[in-house]
């Protein structure tokens, strides 16, 4: 196999690391996902509110052909740019798997046919759970 047909040939990884079922825990934006508060009233402003149902339709939202997951925000980023408390990102986004060689990985095997990936989001927990396998050769 040339490192063309490799599709771990630009990770720093190789297949075993990402192979089989790992949870990623608390990574997923929740109904707990801290949120700015005004100290003048109390009260988190409005832009910051927000529910998992509408952060799991924004992710779905996005126009691509790697499924999304809502991330939550960081409180600095919410109120420099009074976004709400969630971004959408790849499954195997960085921010989830906690590694960019995890993200590019899972990345190479998504994008192989020799792999297949699968993904749990569970919103309650904030728990993200990927599973990568090999194709059984035919």
């Amino acid at each position: 196999m040339t490192s063309e047909d490799d599709p771990f040939h630009d990770c720093e990884l190789d297949p075993e690391a990402i192979l089989g079922t790992h949870t990623f825990e608390g990574v997923l934006f929740t109904d707990e996902t801290e949120t700015p508060v005004n100290v003048l009233t109390g009260e988190t402003p409005a832009h910051s509110q927000a529910t998992v149902e509408e952060a799991k339709a924004f992710a779905a939202s996005i126009d691509t052909d790697t499924p999304q997951i809502a991330l939550p925000a960081s409180v600095e980023t919410q109120i420099e740019t009074q976004s709400k408390p969630y971004t959408a990102a790849a499954f195997f986004h960085f921010k989830a798997t906690r590694s960019l060689e995890r993200h590019r990985a899972y990345h190479a095997a998504y994008d192989s046919d020799a792999y297949t990936v699968d993904f749990e989001a569970d919103y309650e927990s904030g728990d993200l759970t990927i599973t990568a396998e090999r194709v059984a050769d035919s």
